[in-house]
């Protein structure tokens, strides 16, 4: 075969691979996807990353006294359905996936006897307040990494806040509810005199009497 044959095929073989590549950069320019600019729905209970190194915006905390006292009891238990899937909820109740919940409010962490609490839930004492139970349950494994409880969490504050009360409720002495927050004192308005004095002028005369 002469050098005009190789050429042909060197030149066959070059030329399908430019067409190839070609073809291929138009098809992933046509078909490309569009992305969403946000997702389609939101998994209740996972956290979306935030961009950048932003620590999270810390959650403000109810007023207790307040809120408790608003709070939906009944509503709470139906939502205590959710946690029945793994605790049982009853006065000697035994301990299922997660532990039992009579009285779980001011409980103190990882204490009811019986249930092998995880190394993370052990490493964080203190008692399960209003405040921690509230922070806890929006998305247990946030809270405290590394915990058992794989429930994704509610964020619904209202719903929180009922089902507290419920868990509240639950129990042989009810812990205390604390006293509402006292509220922002007003700012007494200024007399016209004050506020003129303030600025450097003198008080309008009095008419006189005729």
């Amino acid at each position: 075969m002469d050098s005009f044959e190789w050429n042909k095929i060197i030149g066959a073989v070059l030329g399908t691979a430019i067409f190839i590549f070609v073809v291929r950069l138009v098809a992933e320019h046509v078909y490309e996807p569009e992305k969403p600019a946000k997702p389609g729905y939101v998994v209740e209970g996972v956290v979306e990353a935030s961009a950048g190194s932003a620590a999270p915006v810390e959650e403000a905390m109810p007023d207790w006294g307040t809120v408790l006292a608003a709070a939906d009891v009944a509503a709470g238990k139906t939502i205590s359905t959710k946690c029945e899937q793994c605790h049982d909820l009853s006065k000697g109740g035994p301990n299922k996936i997660g532990p039992n919940l009579f009285g779980v409010v001011d409980r103190a962490r990882a204490s009811h006897e019986g249930f092998a609490y995880s190394s993370a839930m052990k490493g964080k004492p203190g008692n399960w307040t209003y405040d921690e139970l509230f922070k806890f349950i929006k998305a247990p494994g946030v809270d405290i990494p590394g915990t058992k409880m794989s429930f994704a969490g509610l964020r619904s504050d209202k719903d929180r806040i009922n089902l507290i009360a419920y868990l509240r409720s639950n129990a042989d002495a009810p812990a205390a509810i604390p006293a509402p927050a006292p509220k922002a004192a007003e700012k007494p308005a200024e007399a016209p005199a004050a506020a003129a004095s303030a600025k450097g002028g003198a008080p309008a005369p009095a008419p006189k009497a005729n």
